[in-house]
């Protein structure tokens, strides 16, 4: 009997009932709530881009008028993901009494109607080595002294569809002296 009471409590339903654990409802919450705070912190409004002068060009720095730009030239080539790079290339002279550490310019490509068709605002970056390819470094790793004069290149990734094929406008809107 004592086989047979075994058997039966093995097999018989019991009515215990069994506790549930809360934990991984609490940690998957947390988890959730975590992932929404991320995301409201970080997926929040995105600062607009850096675009001084709104619509039209910016205002030239007061110092503009002492770092003249000449020899524009522009090329273009292809990057291994098949997309189009233009260069613009150039010189500066620092004909003031400054030592600049850094140029922000300003590019404007006209359409035909002369009208701005595209508004670029980037640092200056001067070429630092041309062989066995240009390379370039920002001003501020080798200061413009008075009486230097500097070559650059403007790096673009795209030029409107629309642009009148002219030499973009290079403004200088900002610089910082040492």
């Amino acid at each position: 009997m004592n086989d047979q009471q075994n058997a039966s409590g093995f097999l018989s339903k019991t009515t215990e009932k069994e506790s549930r654990s809360f934990l991984p409802w609490i940690i998957a919450g947390a988890v959730v709530i975590a992932g929404l705070l991320l995301l409201f912190i970080f997926g929040g409004k995105k600062a607009a881009p850096y675009n001084p002068g709104g619509a039209a060009l910016a205002a030239a720095d007061p110092y503009a008028a002492s770092l003249p730009i000449t020899g524009l030239q522009m090329s273009e080539s292809h990057n291994f993901a098949g997309g189009k790079v233009t260069y613009v290339d150039g010189q500066l002279t620092n004909t003031g009494a400054q030592t600049i550490s850094s140029i922000t310019v300003q590019l404007a490509f006209r359409d035909f109607g002369n009208q701005l068709a595209q508004k670029e605002t980037q640092q200056l970056a001067l070429i630092r080595t041309r062989e066995p390819y240009v390379d370039t470094e920002p001003v501020s790793a080798d200061p413009i002294k008075p009486g230097d004069r500097r070559d650059f290149r403007i790096v673009l990734d795209q030029i409107v569809g629309d642009w009148n094929g002219q030499y973009p406008e290079v403004r200088i809107i900002q610089t910082s002296s040492k």
